[in-house]
């Protein structure tokens, strides 16, 4: 009798525990949440004059993998996948001492990159640029520069690209494009805010610099989207809208969260995990200063710089031309940094962009290639980081609309830090006929089960099973590299569906259609 009592007991402590468990990780759907459509331009890009982005990345003349234009074509190819929406250029801190007419015209001059410590060749330069964001589908976003130049250098930049009259409208003509390149985004400045970048301003100063450049720009082209560099904090993007959010479309903001700048020791699977929840945070913040300044919903917030890992450059910027710490920049190329832990991290960045979509509306993935890029390239070939699978799915996966949705789910805890173990975001097509749900999971070794809410997703019952991409890997530290490209690549499987529940593998991101 005794051990037919335990046994019950063993069995209906299994079954509560299990039951808790099951709902500790659900998914819900209210029947009257209101879809909303989230912008694709935050599956926007970046890419610098910094070490091989541009030269020896998109941009290699003479190699036999180039087109006509030096423009690298399996880079283009690869990028098409991505349908990048849109492109910023050409920085970053190496904006704040470029001077745009350097880059034009057919007698272009090296120039010493005061940023990087290193001589620019200025054969990529605005049309090369726009030409090649024409050729991978983006839209040319160009930052300008707010340290060492001026409100005039910048509206003659717009002229030469926008206009049919004028000097530099003619200028461009002589250069062999008769019509305007129609660049429709620009940004003033470059964290400016920041000791590091040349010609920081103080609060005092930034407010009308960007007032009085905005006025200038926009005297040239009404219709263009303007952007001015900003923190997710009061005491410096207050003053900035107070000063100049009636001229603005955008502010922007950057993110990097495992700062590697003067030390290359990227942190860990789980110290990366305890992350995921930052963005958002700085987000709230931003919207927060918005909304004090009068300004949300006028004025929106362009994540236009952000990536997990920092960019690795000890002793930059600066540093003279006999920098002797250059070579070390070769360390961002170590495939081996990008593993499952930044495909994770990735995915809930965009999850939070996705769920944020009321304010933001521009993203900017730092940078495109190289670095800590999301294509490696070299001289005879190209490497699909785990990042780029990510960035590829979002684009090519998801529905049009974000659909709120209720997550709950247990905890994961690190080093006296938690997330949440699951993040999601659902979206549906205009009639909500088809659903795509995003999940990541954060666990390093854990699958975890989901309970999902068909009826209130679907109208109908639970299927026998879904189907599902997966990205994942044998470990959280899976990576792709030169002779093993394809060691983590995404894979179409179906997934049995018991009660309604769905199994999420450990350090995962899953795209589930409905």
């Amino acid at each position: 009798m005794n051990k037919r009592r335990n046994y019950l007991l063993t069995a209906l402590a299994i079954c509560l525990f299990s039951a808790a468990t099951h709902a500790q990780n659900s998914l819900t759907v209210n029947k009257d949440a209101e879809k909303q459509v989230y912008d694709p331009m935050i599956f926007g890009q970046f890419i610098e004059h910094f070490h091989r982005q541009i030269y020896g990345g998109i941009f290699e003349p003479g190699s036999p993998l180039a087109d006509a234009d030096g423009f690298r074509k399996d880079v283009v190819e690869a990028l098409r996948e991505l349908k990048i929406p849109i492109v910023r250029w050409p920085g970053g801190c190496f904006v704040s001492s470029y001077h745009w007419l350097d880059g034009v015209g057919h007698n272009r001059q090296p120039a010493f990159d005061k940023a990087w410590s290193v001589e620019d060749p200025n054969t990529f330069g605005t049309a090369e640029f726009v030409k090649w964001c024409r050729l991978i589908g983006a839209e040319p976003f160009i930052c300008t520069n707010a340290g060492t130049g001026t409100q005039e250098e910048m509206s003659d930049w717009v002229e030469y690209c926008n206009l049919n009259i004028g000097k530099f409208a003619q200028m461009r003509k002589s250069h062999g494009y008769d019509k305007p390149f129609n660049v429709k985004y620009w940004s003033i400045g470059n964290e400016n805010y920041g000791h590091w970048e040349i010609g920081a301003k103080t609060v005092a100063e930034w407010g009308p610099l960007v007032r009085e450049s905005a006025k200038m720009m926009r005297a040239v082209d009404a219709d263009i989207k303007l952007f001015a560099a900003a923190l997710s904090d009061e005491k410096w993007t207050l003053p900035l809208l107070q000063t100049a959010g009636e001229w603005l479309n955008y502010v922007s903001i950057h993110g990097y969260w495992n700062p590697l700048y003067a030390e290359d020791k990227p942190f860990p699977y789980m110290r990366c995990m305890m992350l995921t929840d930052a963005p958002d945070k700085s987000i709230q913040q931003t919207v927060a200063v918005l909304e004090k300044a009068g300004l949300r919903g006028k004025v929106k917030i362009a994540y236009d710089e952000w990536n997990l890992r920092g960019w690795h450059h000890p002793n930059s910027p600066g540093g003279g031309a006999n920098h002797s710490r250059i070579p070390e920049r070769d360390k961002n190329d170590i495939n081996a940094t990008y593993t499952m832990a930044d495909a994770v991290f990735s995915a809930c960045f965009l999850n939070t962009c996705i769920r944020n979509c009321k304010d933001v509306e521009i993203g900017g993935f730092s940078p495109i290639v190289n670095t800590r890029g999301a294509l490696f390239v070299h001289p005879k070939g190209i490497v699909k980081r785990t990042t780029f699978h990510v960035l590829s799915m979002y684009a090519n996966m998801l529905e049009k609309n974000w659909l709120p949705i209720e997550l709950q789910s247990e905890t994961l805890t690190h080093d006296n830090r938690s997330t949440s173990v699951l993040d999601a975001v659902l979206t549906c097509n205009d009639d909500r006929t088809r659903f795509t749900l995003a999940v990541a999971n954060k666990h390093p070794d854990k699958e975890i089960e989901l309970s999902l809410d068909f009826a209130g997703i679907t109208g109908g019952a639970a299927p026998k099973q879904v189907k599902a991409t997966i990205l994942s890997g044998t470990s959280t530290d899976d990576y792709n590299d030169v002779g093993s490209e394809n060691r983590v690549v995404p894979v179409e499987k179906d997934i049995k569906v018991n009660k309604g529940l769905v199994k999420i593998p450990p350090h995962s991101l899953v795209m589930i259609r409905l």
